[in-house]
């Protein structure tokens, strides 16, 4: 069993070789395990440090095109190399590189697709009250749109099955930690969570300019993500507001002319009606993204029997995918 561990960087020259120093040479059930450094347009000496350091394979673009375009170039590069097991951890050795067996293990004994290491956010000391308190309650919401329970959804130390990483298709361009989650739990795939420890923070975080800023671009990544994968529930709740209101506001008219035995309230059948028509429309959209939907994930799984042809499965490991 072939084990890539993978590390997007952006001028990590600093930091990459305490990284790749951390790193397992050796874990058990595996028996080949490389390194994959994936160079986001970095203007420094990066790829000279990764070739210091023994990395064996090297990919990455001409310019920075963030966290989630690297993430995915590196599933890619790794499937490519053969990698039935694929641990995605961060340049700034943020991550304890021991714990990659406890990472792994879950995946060699067949049991998770996707194991997502568990800060225990809670106890770490440089985290400020009020980013626990996002981790926190993002993580809980992050897990009820994916139907999980992950306590530490922002984690992007994880393992990923060879089968996994090809059922995963991330367009967000902020990260990807959020958006894999959901479409796991959408897809049915096989999450576990293990407890991590955490090095000494060498670096600030440069995924997010302020506090701000995270909460506006995760927000609006899980519900894009969610809206994608359930357009029908998110069109459907939307249009209950204005059709109550319509309602009532009819109800509110029958009852005058039922009482007077004149039309009257003019402007609540009119008010009613505009709300009527909202919710209709909303409804309307809801019907036809779930088609667009249901296309997309037509064309995901003729992606993924491409993925398979490409990456040369063999017939036991293809139909084993096909079942999950």
């Amino acid at each position: 069993m072939k084990l890539i561990i993978q590390i997007p960087c952006f001028n990590e020259e600093k930091t990459l070789a305490v990284t790749v120093a951390d790193l397992p040479t050796q874990l058990p059930g595996i028996d080949v395990i490389e390194y994959l450094v994936i160079d986001d347009g970095s203007r420094d000496r990066t790829r000279d440090v990764a070739r210091q350091c023994g990395v064996h394979h090297i990919v990455g673009f001409r310019q920075n095109r963030g966290l989630a375009r690297g993430f995915m170039l590196g599933l890619q590069a790794a499937l490519e190399r053969g990698a039935d097991i694929i641990v995605n951890t961060d340049a700034d050795n943020q991550y304890c590189g021991e714990d990659i067996s406890k990472l792994v293990a879950p995946i060699v004994a067949g049991e998770a697709d996707i194991v997502v290491g568990d800060r225990q956010t809670q106890s770490i000391e440089h985290f400020s009250g009020f980013k626990k308190f996002l981790q926190k309650h993002g993580s809980f919401w992050v897990g009820k749109f994916a139907g999980l329970d992950v306590p530490d959804a922002t984690s992007g130390f994880r393992a990923i099955s060879r089968e996994a990483a090809m059922d995963l298709n991330v367009v967000s361009d902020f990260s990807y930690t959020l958006e894999t989650l959901i479409q796991s739990g959408q897809k049915r795939l096989a999450v576990k969570c293990v407890p991590i420890r955490t090095n000494d923070k060498l670096r600030e975080s440069r995924l997010f300019k302020s506090m701000f800023s995270f909460v506006r671009k995760s927000g609006s990544t899980m519900v894009r993500v969610y809206t994608t994968h359930e357009p029908l529930k998110v069109f459907f709740s939307l249009a209950v507001l204005p059709l109550l209101g319509s309602m009532i506001l009819f109800g509110r008219f029958l009852l005058h002319y039922v009482r007077f035995g004149h039309a009257g309230l003019i402007q609540s059948l009119i008010l009613g009606t505009v709300l009527f028509l909202v919710s209709a429309f909303l409804m309307t959209i809801g019907l036809l993204a779930d088609m667009i939907n249901a296309n997309r994930r037509l064309l995901e799984q003729v992606l993924k029997f491409e993925k398979m042809h490409m990456y040369g499965l063999k017939p036991k490991d293809n139909a084993k995918a096909m079942k999950e």
